[in-house]
Formats: structure tokens, sequence, C-alpha cells
């Protein structure tokens, strides 16, 4: 009798992208790191904190049978509206409103890893329309925090139809492993960073003064 093993199994990755400096921004961050935090996956399945490294992600990108992304995207709609885009309309989505240097980077990732052959053949975009992204060390506007965990359980619901079904931490007595560095966690960078009036989220005062317009 054949035994299935993990090498054996599609490589899913799930991938979230943003700065989770520029508020909204940091949606596809904070939903991977949810996803992270609650649940346990099977070693096919690997969980990424892609930031804004844009095509230093083309590995993950090329190493994926099945891929998820996670992101702040104008999809044009309502801000705090979820979508969910498929296939091909995944990076038609993202180069026709890019919001950030890093979707243009992740555009030509994608393109990348189609030129060379290594493209998914599943790709699913879970994304947000953003509230608020002017906000230098601001987090995520309450409209947009809502949709962490719907957006989690439309990944959840790819993730089970492809074959990879989860497990608490809490069955498997394990420690959760973060994905980026701990003063990144969403807790620590809203409980400890500097109030608006404290801190300067409005440039460098080296080439600026605070008291003149800019």
């Amino acid at each position: 009798m054949e035994t299935t093993t993990a090498h054996s199994l599609p490589h899913i990755v799930v991938l979230g992208i943003g700065n989770v400096l520029w508020a909204d921004e940091g949606f596809g961050v904070r939903a991977v790191e949810r996803l992270n935090a609650l649940w346990q996956w099977p070693e096919h399945v690997e969980l990424v904190d892609g930031g804004t490294q844009g095509l230093a992600l083309l590995p993950f990108v090329e190493s994926a049978d099945r891929l998820i992304v996670f992101d702040a995207v104008d999809f044009g709609l309502e801000p705090g509206t979820l979508a969910v885009r498929e296939g091909d309309a995944v990076p038609a989505c993202l180069s026709a409103r890019k919001m950030s240097l890093h979707q243009a980077g992740f555009s030509d990732v994608l393109a990348c890893a189609q030129l060379k052959g290594n493209y998914p053949d599943d790709l699913v975009l879970i994304g947000v329309q953003p509230v608020e992204l002017d906000d230098f060390g601001g987090s995520l506007r309450l409209a947009v925090r809502a949709q962490i965990e719907p957006a989690i359980a439309v990944a959840g619901e790819w993730l089970r139809r492809w074959g990879a079904f989860p497990v608490t931490h809490a069955d498997r007595d394990a420690p959760v492993s973060s994905l980026n560095a701990n003063g990144l966690a969403l807790s620590r960078y809203e409980g400890e960073r500097p109030s608006p009036q404290s801190a300067n989220r409005h440039g460098d005062t080296r080439f600026w003064h605070p008291s003149e317009p800019c």
C-alpha cells in the first residue's frame, strides 16, 4: 500500500505582503500572522511574511504549486470591503491599480515566474480595500482589521479544498513560531508605539522644520 508523504503533495504557499508601518498597507502581513497564530498546517503548507521584499519573493512563488496572497488592494470598492480574485485576474488586478511600490514589485515577481515556467497552478488573491494608507506608524483601521478573520476563513476554505487540513496548536502542544521579528507583532506594534502627538509621522525633520508647511 502506497503512503502519501509531504514530498508527494502539492506545495502550497500562503503569502502576506505589505508594509505594516503604513496603516492598512499591513493587512496582508497581519492576515498571514493570524493564520499562523490560530492553526498549525501540514508540512507542505508554507506561511510567509513577504513584507515589501519584491523580487526576493520569487523563490517562494516559483516553489508554489498553489499560492494564496493576502494584500491590501485598490479594487475600486468601498473601504473595508473584502474581495477575492483568482488566476489571471490576480496580476491584472495588482497591475491596474497600484497603491504602492510593493505591488509593482509583486506584479513583476508573478511575471518573472511565468516567464521562467515556474508559475503556480492555482493562484488566489484575498484582498481588502484600504481605508487609510498615509499614516506612517499607524495601524489597521477598524474596518480593515474586521476583515482579517473573514479573510483567513476564505483562505481556510481554499486550503481545505486543496487537501490541507490544520490542527490547533494546543492539539499538538507545540509553541507557535513567529513569522517575523517579535517586535513587529500586532500587539507590540500597537501597544508600544508612541502616540501621534509624540512621534513624527510626517517626514524627516532634518529636511524640514515642523513649524513649516510641507
